[in-house]
């Protein structure tokens, strides 16, 4: 979560540059687009999203009224540093003509001329950063945008790009409204536009300088009313040369479109191909896959698709239950990719610094118009309130599946290399959906979309056969990101990607910056779902179940003053300027600087210059910040009395100002008109007083807390040098209190480290790890040891060895113990019997014969003994 350090700059205050290039000139009642007809008016008051702030790089392209403003971030940082400098040393060091920040040279930052009629509501930058679409409420200019070097030029007057005009006969003010235009993802170096219009056509333009032509007519025209109602792949769905009736029909209602967004480039599957549809009444959409006719993919999406299909197509030939529809879409994926496998792709060079780019053509068959999918069903979603402004949709953002590398390389020798950012992440599709009350809804395509066609008209069979299953959409959170009073019929919240993470946006409504992180619960839920161990469903039910989305409100306005909306916020992060937000009003710009993120390096990979300096630590920030106060707008304004006066002069009632007041009802018309003008007046520096009033008593407060924390602080460093010892009392050096602390953390580490050693001997008695070699080597001995001992086991292949076994031994040895005693036997009868009275054996003889008897039967008992007890060790054992 971003832990705001500072807010707006002051090189981005009043009265530096770097504040006037968000403003307008012109201070009046009247809004800059008026031109005096109430149509421009009430076209300009129309709600809708506001993306006047781009950015490419550390340059921003502010649209204010009509004109455009353009600036470089950090050249207004430095030039603002370097006049602080030069007021600080003295005026005698600011002579030196010479200096790039003087009046006399660039002072980056230029005005760019347009060429619209009304205010501009959009801007939007092409992937490589050469195009900018100028979006009004009816119409879209494109223009080339000049290189960074001419804002350090020495001309500083307003500057004329080269505009075309985006279908001069289609987008214009007497057709339906522009609700969003998209740089389609794929797009041969960028150049293909998507414009959807409120009445549900989606049109795509392949822009090229060099033909004109391609800014007159769009290549692919879709009327997804037409489409949604579409039975066969051979019918026509393009858009009416003449428009279509903004009268009332149930189509127009229910399909007027709030918004459309593609996923990221880098997204696995049939993501960067798919247009996801967002209607204001709620209904979702999906149009897969619309291509242009000349595209460019990146290198892992033409085979990770391939794979994919010739996977479904070997599977559904194998299951006997397969429905028709789906072989019938198996076989159209399988004819769209082999078109493309038999190309030969042209290279097409791209900007500098960019590799050639592989120009594919858009396949013919099945059809180059795709089914429209949809409505999806929200599976658990809340349930519908009272409020219409919770169902109406305000803005859609879709994060794409992660690619799956091992999956696609494997079996392959060659490491597919792949941008970090793509590899991380969740294997499903996410989709967010906001509305106009400031609810955001986060839902995960859990099918997956994938690419569908009608079926030809010649395949009766199948034509009127429905989906047994509609797609769908698994609610996983709700979040309300607006407050009550902020909840009105003109609040258009709209997202802002991160620039840290794609699973990190914020959203800005009108007087709001919310930001939101996923990243709590996506990579639990991948490692989950990837697992699949014992408790898993319990587990995902904890996820689904608690609130574990990061959401932090990091700014808010007036929500009383809804004429000056905030622009949706546009995300730097750059080593001059930091990790920066930006957003604006009509009055000014606000910023908020980020505490940038820890960033962990590789030491070992990376080798440091011996004259290597690194950064000083930055001091510890111990105060909360804040933003500084400005003084209301309305008090800069000047009066509207003078005009209403002077307008009266000229009116019909100009006798009447030069006589005396007398009471007529001509009088009471001039009286009561002033008071209207008045009493407005009156009441906005009322609320602007009461506002001053307020931050002066929060002024008093915030400087009470501030007294207080510095006495603690005071209080903290006192008992740290002992000079808050009391008369009386021993005083105690620092150096033994920070010893004794140290001793104290000591004992708490040993002692932790011994809970961890009994906690782990515990654990690893109780787990089934693995056995180690010596441990397996010593099961192998003893079982061997077994076999050879055991008589029943080896009794078989005891004759066929050469060597005799232990138990053979120990069998030998028995039976030689019993031969032996009976023939002991044997010979002491035959000498008492047989032995002749003449023949005498001396008995010392005697004695020491069954003395040898007696030790070798000894020993071969001892042996006995010893072989037996070891048996019945190792039977324990």
């Amino acid at each position: 979560m971003p832990k705001v350090i500072s807010y707006t700059p002051a090189w981005l205050s009043k009265p530096n540059p770097g504040h006037e290039i968000f403003t307008s000139k012109v201070m009046s009642t009247q809004p800059a687009s008026s031109n005096g007809s109430s149509a421009s008016i009430k076209r300009s008051a129309k709600p809708g999203p506001r993306r006047t702030i781009a950015r490419r790089g550390t340059e921003v392209f502010i649209a204010v009224g009509r004109e455009i403003r353009w600036a470089d971030l950090v050249y207004l940082k430095e030039a603002w540093e370097d006049k602080q400098s030069r007021n600080s040393f003295g005026k005698e060091k600011g002579g030196d003509g010479d200096n790039q920040y003087e009046g006399d040279h660039a002072q980056g930052y230029r005005t760019i001329k347009t060429q619209v009629a009304e205010d501009i509501r959009q801007l939007i930058i092409s992937p490589h950063a050469n195009y900018i679409a100028i979006l009004t409420t009816h119409t879209v200019h494109v223009a080339i945008l000049p290189e960074p070097s001419l804002l350090t030029a020495a001309d500083t007057a307003p500057m004329k790009l080269k505009y075309y005009t985006l279908g001069p006969t289609t987008h214009v003010t007497s057709q339906w409204g522009i609700a969003s235009a998209l740089w389609h993802p794929l797009g041969v170096n960028g150049t293909c536009l998507v414009t959807v219009t409120e009445d549900a056509i989606v049109r795509l333009w392949e822009l090229s300088i060099a033909d004109r032509w391609s800014f007159d007519r769009p290549t692919l025209a879709i009327d997804l009313k037409k489409l949604a109602d579409g039975t066969s792949v051979d019918q026509d769905f393009g858009a009416s040369v003449h428009g279509t009736s903004k009268g009332f029909s149930p189509d127009s209602f229910e399909m007027e479109v709030a918004s459309a967004c593609f996923a990221g480039r880098g997204s696995g599957g049939w993501s960067p191909m798919t247009l996801w549809i967002a209607m204001r009444e709620g209904d979702v959409y999906a149009l897969c896959p619309l291509l242009p006719e000349k595209w460019s993919p990146p290198p892992t999406l033409i085979p990770s698709l391939s794979v994919s299909i010739v996977a479904k197509v070997a599977a559904l030939e194998d299951e006997q239950g397969a429905s028709p529809q789906s072989k019938l879409l198996a076989q159209q994926q399988l004819e769209w990719m082999s078109e493309i496998d038999n190309q030969e792709p042209l290279h097409s060079e791209g900007p500098p610094g960019e590799p050639p780019a592989e120009v594919y053509t858009r396949p013919g068959k099945p059809g180059r118009v795709p089914k429209l999918q949809g409505p999806f069903d929200l599976d658990l979603a809340p349930e519908e309130s009272e409020d219409e402004l919770d169902g109406l949709l305000s803005d859609i953002c879709v994060i794409g599946p992660k690619m799956d590398a091992d999956e696609l390389m494997f079996g392959e020798e060659d490491d597919l290399e792949l941008d970090e950012v793509d590899q991380e992440g969740l294997s499903v599709g996410i989709v967010c959906l906001l509305t106009t009350s400031g609810r955001l809804s986060v839902c995960l395509d859990l099918d997956g979309v994938e690419a569908q066609w009608l079926p030809k008209a010649k395949e009766k069979r199948l034509r009127f056969v429905e989906d047994s299953d509609p797609p769908s959409l698994l609610t996983f959170e709700v979040l309300d990101t607006s407050r009550g009073l902020e909840v009105w019929e003109g609040n258009w919240p709209v997202f802002s990607h991160d620039v840290n993470s794609r699973y990190s946006f914020y959203i800005t409504n009108t007087s709001s910056v919310t930001f939101i992180s996923l990243t709590p619960w996506v990579f639990r839920l991948e490692t989950e779902l990837n697992e699949a161990t014992a408790g898993t469903d319990f587990r995902i039910g904890l996820l689904a179940q608690g609130q574990s989305s990061l959401r932090e409100r990091l700014l808010t306005q007036n929500s009383n003053d809804k004429s000056t909306p905030l622009a949706a916020s546009a995300v730097i992060r750059d080593p001059d300027l930091g990790y920066f937000l930006l957003t604006a009003t009509s009055h000014g710009p606000i910023a908020l600087t980020f505490e940038a993120p820890d960033i962990h390096f590789d030491l070992d990979r990376r080798s440091r210059s011996p004259t290597y300096d690194p950064e000083p630590d930055k001091p510890l920030i111990f105060f909360e910040p804040r933003p500084c106060y400005e003084p209301a707008h309305t008090l800069q304004q000047s009066s509207a009395m003078p005009t209403f006066i002077e307008r009266q002069r000229h009116g019909k009632y100009k006798r009447l100002l030069q006589e005396e007041v007398r009471l007529s009802p001509a009088t009471l018309t001039i009286i009561t008109e002033a008071h209207k003008v008045i009493s407005e007046e009156t009441h906005r520096v009322g609320t602007a007083a009461a506002e001053l009033f307020r931050r002066c008593e929060k002024l008093q407060l915030d400087l009470k807390n501030h007294i207080h924390k510095a006495r603690d602080v005071a209080t903290r460093i006192k008992a740290i040098t002992s000079d808050d010892v009391e008369d009386g009392q021993s005083v105690i050096a620092a150096n033994e209190k920070v010893e004794k602390r140290i001793h104290a953390a000591r004992e708490r580490q040993t002692e932790l480290n011994n809970r961890i050693e009994d906690v782990r001997r515990k654990a690893t008695r109780g787990s089934n790890r693995e056995l180690s070699d010596k441990e397996k080597a010593w099961i192998d001995e003893v079982q061997t040891l077994d076999n050879k001992t055991d008589t029943k086991q080896a009794g078989g292949n005891a004759l066929a060895k050469n060597s005799k076994e232990p138990w053979e031994r120990f069998n030998e040895v028995k039976m030689l113990k019993e031969k032996l005693l009976a023939e002991i036997n044997g010979m002491e009868g035959e000498d008492e019997v047989a032995t002749p009275q003449n023949v005498k054996v001396p008995s010392e003889i005697r004695k020491a014969k069954m003395a040898q008897v007696m030790g070798l039967l000894d020993r071969e008992s001892a042996l006995v003994e010893a072989a037996k007890n070891r048996l019945e060790r190792l039977s324990l054992s």
